[in-house]
């Protein structure tokens, strides 16, 4: 890895990702608790978690337009992201204060809610377009890779954290929560200060690119949604009742980590996989192996067989966040960086809510539906690994300079 790179950059960055993902875990374990304390029913905890989906599928796309145009205009994103970060946090650290009976308790609780869900938008596109200004082509992967580590342990520690926090008082946990993220935010000013003077000519050097050639958008962020419905429907329905079948639910807290610790140390290590082949071909080729592990999950005859096919999805998972993100950067790069990751995560929120409303609209209990849900994370994977695999080669064919690491593909 070359030296140029700024590891400390992605360290700092899968902090940042922790700690966000983990606020969102204590989320949603104490909503229905503090949604009861305003005199909100069950019915209602669904309904706000759907709210918070479409929310960030608007927010998320207009932070990462916020985000082109503050770099362009004012040469600075960090200050803005730690800006709308600290109101973000001050609105999560009032959640469960102000979460109590009384006239206008109601509201008050969903207006912070909504404050909390658009300015936590500042936290997923924005940090990403840093790398995607400044960073130079070949360090994208590693520090995308480095970035999402975060993500991978957070998502292995909810199950742990669902079990460890249940009887507490919420308020120390948001506290907890509040004040880690906004500490971990303040290092975005350092981060973006960094990644301009690491040599790495970001701008510069993309700007100078002759013939640019990039993959067309609308077929890449097709592919993302099919990605997303079938990652929520494999973690969010598939995965407790595969391992049921062969372990008990007390075991769940430590057998469900195991898709995400395949995450991060598959995607860690198959960064350069990424800079040498390119982010199409890497999704597409894991979109494909993704789908031949969930569909392994569905028809293990062991518990060791499960433990494994899970261990690959969540791989596969890893690889095709890690190579999307890449992509996703190059895409757009540059002055698109944002809108273009942006209204990745605009979709990836519209896959979270259509599997909320699936529960909501308990047809994950309606007996018609039932042969559907294990066979569905396959069926949209191997569909966007071949739509991401066609990208590859239309690139290739092209045989012209493209976007960087997508026209290695």
């Amino acid at each position: 890895m070359s030296p140029s790179i700024p590891h400390k950059v992605g360290i700092m960055l899968a902090s940042i990702q922790l700690f966000f993902t983990l606020s969102w875990t204590v989320y949603v374990i104490f909503l229905p608790q503090l949604a009861a304390q305003v005199g909100l029913g069950k019915g209602a905890v669904l309904a706000i978690l759907m709210m918070d989906q479409l929310i960030f599928l608007v927010a998320d796309t207009a932070m990462g337009v916020f985000a082109d145009k503050s770099a362009r205009v004012f040469g600075k994103l960090g200050r803005w992201v730690v800006l709308v970060t600290l109101v973000s946090c001050l609105a999560f650290l009032l959640l469960p204060l102000m979460a109590t009976q009384g006239q206008g308790a109601q509201g008050l609780f969903l207006a912070l809610t909504v404050i909390w869900s658009v300015t936590s938008s500042a936290l997923r596109a924005p940090p990403l377009v840093l790398l995607g200004k400044y960073a130079a082509v070949p360090a994208i992967p590693w520090l995308a890779s480095l970035s999402l580590v975060g993500l991978g342990i957070a998502g292995a520690a909810s199950p742990y954290l669902t079990v460890a926090l249940r009887g507490l008082d919420p308020r120390w946990p948001f506290a907890l929560s509040s004040v880690a993220l906004a500490l971990a935010t303040l290092g975005i000013v350092w981060a973006e200060r960094t990644l301009k003077q690491s040599g790495a000519g970001g701008v510069t050097a993309a700007s100078s690119e002759p013939g640019l050639t990039k993959p067309p958008v609308a077929p890449f962020l097709a592919s993302m949604v099919l990605l997303g419905v079938g990652f929520q429907i494999h973690s969010s329905l598939n995965s407790a009742p595969q391992y049921l079948r062969f372990a008990k639910p007390a075991d769940l807290e430590f057998l469900m980590p195991v898709f995400w610790i395949g995450f991060s140390l598959c995607m860690l290590a198959a960064s350069r996989l990424t800079a040498r082949f390119g982010g199409l071909l890497v999704m597409g080729v894991a979109g494909c192996a993704g789908a031949l592990a969930t569909f392994a999950t569905t028809i293990a005859a062991t518990l060791n067989l499960l433990v494994a096919a899970q261990f690959v999805a969540g791989g596969a998972w890893g690889l095709l966040m890690m190579s999307a993100f890449t992509s996703a950067l190059v895409i757009g790069r540059t002055g698109r960086e944002g809108l273009v990751t942006g209204s990745m995560f605009s979709l990836l929120a519209l896959a979270a809510f259509a599997r909320i409303a699936i529960v909501a609209a308990e047809l994950n209990k309606d007996t018609r539906f039932a042969p559907l849900w294990p066979w569905l994370p396959a069926a949209a994977w191997v569909a966007a690994g071949a739509v991401l695999l066609g990208m590859a080669w239309w690139v290739r064919k092209s045989g012209t300079p493209g976007a960087g690491l997508a026209s290695r593909a």
